[in-house]
């Protein structure tokens, strides 16, 4: 019973990560990692046998602790994984933000620059349209 249950828990897991990567909300190079390791889980809940072997291969006493060390190391090396793409992901944001006031500092000079080449003769400003007129000082 407990394989079964087993067998449709991770069944369900591989069924809402190819949903995810339909609906584009996981994007390719995570789900490879989460396929892989749901098949892995597959594979384990298949053949249970293949954890008592693992585990009296390693020196590990009870099957049950080698598959939690083998859980949190995943988790250790997703988080590192996800570190590494979030400091990648900060330095493309902090070039793309100087490469913005670069571009910004560049538009705000060439708009001065034409402001200053169409500014008409101080002696002939005319006053905007629709403003009342001026007494002359």
């Amino acid at each position: 019973m407990a394989t079964l249950v087993g067998f449709i828990f991770v069944l369900v897991v591989l069924l809402i990560i190819f949903e995810m990567l339909r609906r584009r909300h996981l994007r390719e190079k995570y789900a490879v990692l989460w396929i892989v390791i749901g098949i892995g889980m597959l594979v384990l809940v298949a053949f249970p046998q293949l954890l008592s072997w693992a585990s009296a291969l390693l020196g590990v006493q009870v099957p049950s602790n080698l598959l939690f060390a083998m859980a949190l190391l995943l988790l250790v090396l997703v988080c590192l994984h996800l570190s590494f793409e979030q400091s990648q992901a900060e330095d493309e944001i902090r070039v793309l933000a100087e490469e913005v006031g670069i571009l910004r500092l560049k538009v705000l000079e060439l708009e001065a620059h034409q402001e200053t080449d169409n500014a008409p003769d101080a002696g002939s400003q005319l006053p905007p349209p629709g403003s009342p007129p001026q007494k002359p000082a």
